[in-house]
């Protein structure tokens, strides 16, 4: 799976993803500062699945309608600790949702869905 970890994704979230063989750029990492304009591009032109607790996306992706790449994943948590966030990242995957397209938003008890309009350019 490819992912990129917005900048708010926990460090060690991102190392268990990794070591758990996904494909992970973190923005922490690569590129801190960039606006949330900038990370939507970055995942559109690179296809990854975004993984934030930002809650702008949303605006950005309905109401501006900004592509945001393969899909976007918003966590509506207070991680209890780091490592939740991979936690729940990788139950989503294993409960089989698609989340090619979708903006989905990741409570500890709901998923709720719905598709992007995504750029065909990429």
């Amino acid at each position: 799976m490819r992912i990129l970890a917005d900048e708010n994704f926990p460090r060690p979230a991102v190392k268990a993803l990794r070591e758990a063989g996904w494909d992970v750029l973190s923005i922490a990492e690569e590129r801190p500062g960039i606006s949330d304009d900038e990370v939507a591009a970055l995942c559109a032109k690179q296809q990854r699945i975004l993984l934030t607790f930002d809650k702008d996306f949303g605006a950005l992706v309905f109401r501006l309608g900004l592509s945001a790449g393969s899909g976007i994943v918003l966590f509506r948590i207070t991680p209890e600790f780091p490592e939740e966030a991979a936690q729940l990242a990788l139950a989503l995957v294993e409960s089989g949702v698609d989340l090619d397209g979708a903006f989905c938003v990741l409570t500890r008890d709901r998923i709720r869905i719905r598709p992007l309009k995504l750029d065909s350019a990429g």
